[in-house]
Formats: C-alpha cells, structure tokens, sequence
C-alpha cells in the first residue's frame, strides 16, 4: 500500500498567533544567516498530533536552529526555557508564541510541565532539553538528563522524538563564553526513529507506580538515544556514562526542561 502523503506544511502549522508570526519574522532569516542547517530525516517529525522533541543542549543559540528544523518540517515549536527569558516586551512576545517558562529550582518548576502536558494534550509540539543547560562535558556530549522529560513522555500519550544536533556551538562557545560571528556555519541534525514507552504506559495505566527510579531509567533511556545519534552525526564513540550535571545552575541555556 502506498505511503500517505504529508500534508501541507503550512497547513500543519496553523493556527499561527500574531506572537508567533512575528518571532517567525524574527528567527527564520537569523537562522539562515548563522547556520547552514543540515537535516537528517525530518520527515520522522509526525505531521500532526502530540510530539515531544527531546535535544541535547550544546548552545544558547539551540532553539534557533532547531526551531527552524521543527519549522522547516511543518510543526510549530514550542519551548519550556528559564524564565529569565521571559522579560519585558520579549517575555509578552514569547509567551503570546506559546513558550513556557520554568521556574527552575523552585517548586513552582512542575508548573512548566503541567503547561507542557496540556500543550501536549491538545495536540502541540513541546521541545524539551532534559540537561536544563547548555552541556559542562569538555567535549559537548551530553549531561545527565532531568525527570521531567519522563514525566512528560509517560504521562501523555505524544510521539517521543529524539534530536541530536551539533554545530550551534561552533558560533557561541559556552564554555569559553566566546561569540564567534561567523555566517552560515554548519549545522547537523539527526532525527531519531520515536522512542517506544508503549509497554511501560500500559503497566501505567494497569497501576504501576510513577516511581523515582522508573522516571530515571526512562529518561536515561531517552537521552541514551540522543547521545547515539550525536555520536553518529560527530562519527566518534560516545562515552558511556552522562557528564554530571551542575548541582544547581543558574546561568547556562536559553532553553531548559529542568523540572525534575
């Protein structure tokens, strides 16, 4: 039987708030300048319904290039980020474009994630970056990922999609707090094939616990396959293990799922 076609992209994107045209305005052609965006099967992104992106971090200037990839691919993103983000005439604009802030580090931070589940629910493209910063590994593979990517993935029933990217770090190094100006610089992104939580949803619903260690191996599992595909997008081994992530970071990443 013949595969069915995608629909419209811009049929898929709709309904687009003025917010979000403007950032539109903004993002699209910053993209285009910074980065010369490379995409390894966007088509894996669904046209519709509920899609939860999971990325590692390597950059400030991430939700950039990824929200075109999303864009690019016919969805409309929408970001959990900390909530120093969310200032002034910008703050209005991000959150009239359906971004979600997080108080991090507060127990207000669960509030982010009960606005990401109904964004879900309605049918809505959340991307989220479980280190909640930019990555501390010296050699940009990921961090231990936060809970809230599990607690999102297990508790709606959306497409869980994991994303790799490198390059955004070549323009703003993080670590060495350097902006490096450049146009046009590469930048790779690996869409995976959708995680596969469906028998752990059933033991969910039949009322197994949402339990610490399960919200841990499953994030793990998650992010497990972000750091294969950057392995694969850098053509190097990964480590093993996840870098640590900082004990309470308050300044890296412009994008953030840390509500654990």
């Amino acid at each position: 039987m013949a595969e069915k076609a995608r629909p419209s992209k811009w049929r898929t994107r709709r309904p687009l708030p003025l917010a979000m045209w403007a950032c539109i305005v903004v993002v699209y052609p910053l993209a285009s300048l910074l980065f010369r965006l490379r995409y390894r099967h966007g088509e894996r992104l669904p046209a519709t319904g509920p899609v939860l992106v999971v990325a590692n971090h390597v950059s400030v200037l991430d939700p950039i290039a990824c929200g075109r990839l999303v864009f690019d691919n016919g969805r409309i993103p929408h970001f959990l980020a900390k909530e120093s983000v969310f200032k002034g005439f910008a703050g209005t604009l991000l959150r009239g474009a359906g971004q979600i802030p997080v108080k991090r580090f507060t127990a207000d931070a669960h509030d982010a994630l009960a606005a990401a589940r109904a964004d879900l629910e309605a049918g809505g493209l959340i991307v989220i970056y479980p280190e909640g910063s930019v990555t501390r590994d010296p050699d940009w593979w990921p961090m231990q990922p936060s809970t809230g990517v599990a607690r999102l993935a297990l508790t709606t029933d959306a497409v869980v999609v994991p994303v790799a990217q490198w390059g955004p770090q070549r323009v703003h190094d993080y670590h060495s707090k350097k902006l490096r100006l450049r146009l046009r610089a590469p930048a790779d992104y690996l869409v995976g094939e959708p995680v596969d939580l469906t028998a752990v949803r059933d033991e969910l619903r039949a009322g197994r616990s949402l339990d610490a260690r399960l919200l841990r191996d499953t994030s793990e599992l998650i992010m497990s396959r972000v750091r294969d595909q950057l392995a694969e997008l850098r053509g190097e081994p990964a480590p093993l293990a996840f870098h640590p992530r900082p004990s309470r970071d308050l300044s890296g990443g412009t994008a953030s799922g840390n509500a654990a």
